[in-house]
């Protein structure tokens, strides 16, 4: 398979730089994954506007690293992660929690158990929920503009994931501590 380029502001086609410098601004670097995308104008500019949306929607921050955490590990995509298992011990999520999530288990505490189960239960039945899938989400403490939430984050790291499994961009030093490997990879 031919290696991807990881495109920089300089590197990138004109219709990418304002997304690679948003993400910049963002997180003090662009990640690799983010400079693959940049060789597909349409493919960066999507995941910048619905990255905006779900950074700026009404969960925290913690929050939304369970379920993008959840998402990579589910769609075995293993430099997504290691980057959120690094975001989301930066953003105070529980060692333990990201332990979990990154061994196919759930995270404690209630909402972080449905958040995780609920992103699992949608990619691995391709958005499909029963009334019970539901439900326990909206047990937990949630209700359904939040459920409909979960979807738009889930877009947005499905984008990451499949682009990660597609380009297999490399992993930077800051994320080499969260390296992890699918079972049976």
């Amino acid at each position: 398979m031919q290696a991807f380029p990881i495109r920089t502001i300089e590197s990138a086609p004109a219709q990418s730089k304002a997304s690679l410098e948003a993400l910049q601004n963002a997180f003090g670097i662009i990640p690799n994954i983010a400079g693959a995308m940049a060789t597909s104008p349409v493919l960066i500019n999507s995941l910048v506007g619905l990255f905006g949306n779900v950074h700026g929607g009404s969960f925290s921050e913690e929050q939304i690293q369970i379920v993008l955490l959840t998402n990579a590990v589910t769609n075995a995509c293993p430099w997504a992660v290691a980057f959120h298992s690094f975001l989301a011990v930066k953003e105070g999520v529980d060692v333990a929690d990201v332990d979990a999530i990154r061994e196919y288990r759930t995270p404690q505490g209630a909402k972080n158990c449905a958040l995780s189960t609920l992103a699992r239960t949608l990619i691995e039945n391709r958005g499909h929920l029963d009334d019970h899938d539901a439900l326990a989400f909206l047990n937990a403490g949630f209700d359904e503009h939040h459920l409909l939430e979960v979807v738009a984050i889930v877009a947005a790291s499905t984008i990451t994931n499949y682009t990660g499994n597609v380009t297999h961009p490399p992993l930077e030093a800051a994320f080499q501590a969260y390296r992890w490997h699918a079972p049976g990879a």
